[in-house]
């Protein structure tokens, strides 16, 4: 027998260190018997080495995903290559509770996993070692970050009186309807929004009351859209809508039933109730107009014609008319 500890000592640092690396190391045999479970999956198991030393792996853990999981495993025996298993594919094999503090808004830990081949001094793939990486951190770090994005880019398209889309946002939605009309020929209807009389509003209820109303009509607008279309506050107290794939006649049902929907309602405000109604105007792309700027433009023709006609009414844009005679828009 050598007196050369060497040997020894090598191997009693690896078995360290294979107990103690903060990655979890399982090898299993040709049927998935399990040949070495480390400190790391007992200590997320609650299950000792020596407990689990021999069994089958699949029978100790039924909830794994035996047949995903089985066939992995055959391929990286047959094809003597190792397999990668990210998060993004199954967020966990091992079905670990997260115990860390800083991300203990995940349930349960996230996990990598690497596959690794195992050959026996003739070459032959005798064993599989499965590698588990806790990537919980890195998950919940990258999901804040994208909710935080999230959150961001909602607040750039947003008005924030109404909740409803802000100009910036509606423009860009608009103009990508007016693009996809230029390119499939589709349809759609502009409908352009005021509400009637706004000024003595604020004059007789004060601009909190008028903040109000604006919220109101907001709502009913929010409500009556489909998730197809764009609604979004035009400026002050008037407000805009696209209704993709819809003709002038078809967006003219929309406005009224908006229009009595809006008449019925009240606003109740410090005791007292604000009614109030708006004016519309409708302008669809079959109309042909030359740009974006010029579809807004004849729908505010049509919404001038409806204020001038004696508001609480809704007007669809006449390319024979004339319109040269149309008051400024009133207040």
């Amino acid at each position: 027998m050598s007196n050369d500890p060497t040997g020894m000592n090598e191997l009693h640092w690896l078995i360290d260190m294979v107990q103690t690396i903060e990655v979890g190391l399982v090898v299993l045999d040709r049927q998935f018997n399990i040949q070495l479970w480390n400190g790391f999956m007992e200590n997320h198991s609650g299950v000792s080495p020596n407990s689990i030393k021999g069994k089958n792996l699949f029978k100790e853990f039924p909830e794994l995903p035996s047949e995903w999981l089985t066939q992995k495993m055959e391929s990286v025996f047959m094809l003597k290559n190792r397999a990668f298993i990210s998060w993004e594919q199954r967020p966990y094999i091992f079905k670990f509770k997260n115990y860390r503090p800083i991300t203990g808004r995940a349930d349960h830990m996230y996990q990598n996993i690497t596959l690794l081949p195992l050959a026996s001094l003739t070459g032959q793939i005798t064993h599989i070692s499965v590698i588990i990486y806790d990537v919980t951190d890195t998950v919940v770090n990258n999901q804040q970050i994208k909710a935080a994005n999230e959150q961001l880019e909602h607040l750039s398209q947003t008005d924030g009186l109404t909740q409803l889309n802000n100009r910036r946002h509606w423009q860009i939605c608009m103009q990508r309807e007016y693009d996809r009309h230029e390119r499939y020929d589709s349809n759609a209807s502009l409908i352009m929004l005021d509400i009637d009389h706004f000024k003595r509003i604020n004059d007789q209820y004060g601009h909190v009351a008028g903040d109000k109303v604006i919220q109101h009509i907001a709502h009913l607008v929010g409500q009556s859209v489909r998730e197809t279309d764009c609604a979004g506050r035009y400026g002050g107290e008037e407000f805009s809508v696209v209704l993709s794939d819809t003709s002038a006649q078809e967006a003219l049902f929309f406005a009224e039933r908006l229009r009595k929907k809006v008449a019925k309602s009240s606003i109740v405000f410090e005791g007292k109730a604000i009614n109030c109604t708006i004016s519309l105007g409708i302008c669809d792309l079959a109309n042909k107009p030359e740009n974006s700027s010029s579809w807004v433009s004849k729908t505010d023709l049509a919404l001038y014609k409806a204020k001038q006609d004696g508001r609480n009414r809704t007007e669809t844009y006449d390319p024979n008319a004339n319109y040269d005679q149309v008051a400024d828009k009133a207040e």
